[in-house]
């Protein structure tokens, strides 16, 4: 058996009156347990349960498919393994895929990446608007 120990992952209540008490809760969290669970985030239920579907479509979508929008000016799509948030590991890298989408409105430029209009098979935008909407 391997390592029955748990963690008791830290709760940030981003409704907490003290916002600097939150902020130094929230990097101790990142420093020293490296996950953190928020609560009252304001974000609706149904848009986070959309959210994890549509997300669950495009991630189980042909390596091929997901590399048409490959990472470019840290936007798009990281492979498996691609990144490796700790160089000191000597392993291939990260056991993770990710999807990287930063501000819709930026006055300058917009480096977002999204599929086209005909990426899924059945013409799905929903992925799109519900990202946006999150």
């Amino acid at each position: 058996m391997g390592d029955t120990s748990t963690v008791n992952l830290p709760i940030i209540d981003l409704l907490a009156s003290n916002r600097l008490s939150t902020a130094a809760t929230l990097h101790e969290a990142c420093i020293d347990v490296g996950f953190f669970y928020i609560v009252n985030h304001g974000i609706d239920k149904d848009l986070l349960r959309s959210l994890f579907e549509e997300s669950k479509k495009f991630f189980s979508l042909p390596l091929e498919e997901k590399m048409r929008l490959e990472r470019k000016e840290y936007r798009g799509y990281a492979a498996l393994h691609s990144e490796k948030l700790d160089p000191s590991l000597t392993t291939q890298g990260d056991p993770k895929e990710s999807f990287f989408i930063g501000p819709l409105h930026d006055g300058m430029c917009n480096l977002n990446q999204w599929p086209s209009e005909d990426f899924f098979q059945t013409g799905d935008q929903l992925w799109k608007s519900t990202t946006k909407r999150f």
